[in-house]
């Protein structure tokens, strides 16, 4: 029986592998609530979620151009995100058993998401998941961000692929922007805050509505990849 390339699996994170919008959205009101001086506009749940996925500069840097009031909330962010990260943060079902499957079949994992890299691995490993990343990009690994497709190709480039080599599985258009700007195919995943109009405007090549369609999906395109090559 002929081997089967095993393209690697690109993921976001929150939104995506684990179920964070909880603590995300308390984070924010925290730190537009705390912040000494602010006097802004305090965006509603919905308006801070639109970008999610975006570092955290650009997110607060949507509300005021003061780089010390944006450091200032950052500050607040981090303080609520530290303290109650552990009790607000859990993983999507079914998330680690497809993970597992792919790791089982040969698949490299890669972790792509603009969260610093200390808390995505405090994540990944709070899910059981962190033992299964061949490579994590976060924020430190990259200039640019999501929608920006550098994060992707700094992924590609540490695993050795080119981009025909990989799927970008994620959660917002500003995934799937990314993705599709590296040249890795996207799958969007239906399962975190985006539905699927908002996911549409990024035109991604898959949609999955639960995370056991996605080994299915990873293994209909390793094999397509070995009839190109035959």
């Amino acid at each position: 029986m002929p081997s089967v390339r095993r393209p690697a699996v690109l993921f976001d994170l929150d939104g995506t592998l684990i179920d964070s919008v909880e603590l995300i959205v308390r984070s924010a009101r925290h730190a537009f609530a705390t912040c000494e001086g602010y006097q802004g506009r305090v965006p509603n749940d919905d308006e801070w979620l639109v970008d999610l996925g975006m570092p955290l500069p650009v997110l607060f840097g949507r509300f005021t151009s003061d780089p010390e009031e944006i450091e200032r909330l950052i500050d607040g962010y981090r303080e609520f995100q530290h303290a109650h990260h552990d009790d607000l943060v859990t993983c999507y079902a079914g998330i680690v058993d497809t993970v597992r499957a792919l790791d089982d079949l040969g698949h490299p994992i890669g972790i792509v998401t603009s969260k610093s890299e200390p808390m995505a691995s405090r994540g990944l490993a709070l899910v059981g998941l962190e033992r299964f990343v061949d490579t994590l990009v976060g924020l430190e690994s990259a200039r640019r961000h999501k929608p920006d497709p550098e994060p992707v190709r700094v992924a590609l480039d540490r695993l050795g692929l080119a981009p025909d080599e990989a799927l970008f599985v994620g959660d917002s258009p500003h995934d799937m922007t990314a993705g599709r700007k590296a040249g890795v195919i996207t799958v969007a995943a239906l399962w975190g805050p985006f539905g699927r109009a908002q996911l549409a405007t990024a035109r991604p090549d898959y949609y999955i509505k639960a995370p056991r369609e996605l080994a299915p999906l990873v293994e209909r395109v390793a094999e397509a990849l070995e009839e190109q090559e035959d």
